[in-house]
């Protein structure tokens, strides 16, 4: 359900409140570029800075626009285990098809705390799918491939949206997984690593980049998934450059304005996010132009 290319979408804002007609235009954007599913209320949708009213209502709205023909997957980690299985049983009986689960932040558990923190969320979502989300650049915690191995002997635990940037690391969770359990789904959280990742044997990608490219990131992802490796490396490296220059400013700030540069909604964030400096801006209007994305 969750392997191919999944957009991690932005949350549009107008006037301090959420933009609802523009986020029924961008999810139609997404699911018309050809991705697989959505992620909503991750990081590049600003979900700290969203209120729990707000994440209701965003999150009904998605699962009503996606009508069944993507699936639609809820960020719903936090640093407290309680909280973080109130909102993924919240996110479910709103209609969510799966939950995205960061790796508690700030307060830095051990192996074991990550082990405990995901196997009791996932006992008491009733058999609801959930991906682990590791970023350790954010969380300041790498959970590390012989937790995920352990983890992945409870069902509904599906699989990981992996962005430690640790290729080698990556490389022997895919080796020892596809052993252990060949259904487990490993997803790239790092675009420039979407194409490596895959090529190893990955499953696909929790995209930045497809917000302004879905039709491209995806038909890249298709075509490694499929092995026409060729054609793959060919979309990768067209679009290198935008992958990293979405990233030249802390994310979601470059892909916020990179989305509103294609109108699809206004460049207006949350505090203590602020708009692109102008020469990030500079940075993304050349990467686009550079990749072809207009």
């Amino acid at each position: 359900m969750f392997s191919g290319t999944g957009t991690a979408v932005v949350t549009p804002f107008k006037n301090g409140k959420v933009d609802y007609e523009s986020f029924g235009k961008f999810l139609d954007f997404q699911i018309n570029g050809g991705v697989d599913f959505l992620v909503v209320l991750g990081t590049t949708g600003e979900a700290p800075a969203v209120s729990m009213t707000e994440r209701e209502e965003i999150i009904r709205f998605a699962v009503k626009t996606a009508q069944g023909r993507v699936p639609v997957v809820i960020g719903t980690g936090s640093n407290s285990t309680e909280v973080a299985i109130e909102l993924s049983n919240q996110a479910l009986s709103l209609g969510a098809d799966g939950v995205l689960v960061v790796t508690p932040y700030y307060n830095k558990p051990p192996q074991e705390g990550l082990y405990q923190h995901f196997s009791t969320i996932a006992s008491r979502i009733n058999g609801g799918r959930l991906i682990i989300y590791n970023v350790p650049g954010r969380t300041g915690i790498n959970i590390l491939p012989d937790t995920v191995l352990r983890l992945a002997e409870i069902k509904n635990i599906v699989g990981i949206k992996e962005a430690s940037g640790d290729e080698a690391q990556v490389d022997y969770l895919i080796r020892k997984m596809q052993k252990k359990r060949p259904d487990f789904l490993i997803l790239s959280g790092n675009d420039d690593q979407a194409f490596h990742l895959v090529n190893a044997g990955g499953d696909g990608v929790i995209s930045v980049l497809s917000n302004v490219a879905p039709r491209e990131m995806s038909t890249m992802i298709r075509f490694a998934l499929d092995g026409n490796i060729e054609k793959a490396r060919e979309l990768h490296l067209r679009l290198f450059p935008l992958m990293k220059g979405l990233f030249c400013e802390t994310n979601p700030i470059p892909v916020k304005y990179a989305v509103s540069s294609l109108e699809y909604c206004e460049n207006e964030l949350r505090l203590p996010l602020v708009p692109a400096s102008q020469k990030a801006m500079t940075v993304v209007d050349e990467a686009m132009k550079e990749s072809g994305i207009h």
